[in-house]
């Protein structure tokens, strides 16, 4: 619960968030966040780029999807940032020229950080049922997972777990297959003695 003195976040205070954090709207609370540590964005970058040519260009794939780094989501009163979102084209045939996006994605990707896990895991998947996005995965670059859930009768199911240098084929991407050990970044050497 909110105090009583604190007031119920808008879009302006979001605006007025430094460039270097990614502010969200989440039941009315403002959560500002630092930019993500490198295997952060190099696991989300990658990903990225691996759906995009056959999914979103249909090159090497089946097209048909919107694949977006860091849309910001207009959710009823939530304003969210997920790492990735897709749409589906028979959903959303063209992008808006918008800087946000009201219509809920059909997937969506949350690369976990230390300081947001709970919010990804708990919060912001409470409010992707809420808004029937069918898919989420996420994505722990320091335990170097990936979790795949699909939304049945309103509920999470877990579609599978993968690890390390798994190859991986999870829906709704399942026609490409995905080698998890390029989201890693190279574990550090290790000091001479």
């Amino acid at each position: 619960m909110r105090p009583e003195s604190q007031h119920e976040a808008t879009y302006e205070d979001l605006a007025r968030l430094p460039a270097h954090v990614t502010g969200q709207i989440i039941a009315g609370v403002l959560i500002a966040s630092p930019r993500p540590a490198n295997n952060h964005a190099v696991a989300s970058s990658t990903l990225g780029g691996e759906l995009l040519g056959p999914f979103q260009r249909g090159r090497g794939g089946p097209g048909g999807w919107w694949i977006v780094d860091e849309p910001e989501l207009h959710l009823g009163k939530d304003v969210l940032v997920p790492d990735l979102a897709g749409w589906r084209r028979s959903r959303l045939p063209a992008v808006p020229h918008e800087p946000f996006f009201s219509l809920a994605p059909d997937w969506v990707c949350e690369v976990l950080s230390p300081s947001t896990v709970g919010l990804d895991r708990v919060r912001k998947k409470h409010i992707y049922a809420r808004e029937r996005v069918e898919y989420v995965w996420l994505v722990d670059p320091v335990g170097r997972t990936l979790e795949a859930f699909q939304l049945k009768a309103e509920q999470w199911v877990e579609l599978g777990s993968w690890s390390e240098s798994d190859r991986v084929r999870a829906p709704p991407f399942e026609a490409i297959e995905l080698e998890l050990e390029a989201l890693w970044l190279p574990e550090p050497p290790l000091p001479d003695r």
